[in-house]
């Protein structure tokens, strides 16, 4: 009973929500870099005539991981770009970002930090969840509020 009172509740929310369109990591990049002319054309497209603040094109949290990584690792975006894209991206008004809130104070980690966006992330997901400290061996996550987990 309980939980068809749930999937009632939830059928009901999932209604009355503003239709999204969820957006894979190569669209981002495509439109970010406009490096391959037939796609760039295509997402081009999407985002001046189908993306609005009504309809909106989602960013999941694995997404924005992923759109940084690819940014990092390929197209050798030092950190600053990388930030200036996350804030682009979060305040365009056709886009909507899963969890904006955390990944704001990922971002601001982030920019003060050596740790990766990813654990910037992770700290900041896990500390809107009540975790009281998060534990790494990674020692650059120290800079974005982790804590080294001591070996015995």
């Amino acid at each position: 009973m309980h939980s068809q009172r749930r999937k009632d509740e939830q059928s009901h929310q999932d209604e009355s929500k503003e239709p999204v369109i969820g957006l894979d990591t190569n669209i981002i990049i495509r439109y970010l870099t406009q490096d391959d002319p037939e796609q760039a054309r295509a997402v081009n497209a999407l985002f001046e005539t189908i993306l609005t603040p009504q309809t909106p094109g989602l960013i999941t949290l694995i997404t924005l991981v992923e759109v940084v990584w690819v940014l990092e690792s390929c197209y050798e975006q030092p950190t600053a770009a990388i930030e200036a894209v996350i804030l682009g991206l979060l305040t365009t008004r056709k886009l909507q970002v899963e969890n904006a809130a955390a990944v704001y104070l990922a971002l601001e980690n982030f920019s003060h930090g050596t740790a990766d966006f990813s654990d910037a992330l992770i700290v900041a997901s896990a500390r809107q969840m009540r975790c009281e400290s998060i534990v790494t061996f990674d020692r650059k996550a120290q800079s974005v509020g982790m804590t080294m987990l001591p070996t015995v």
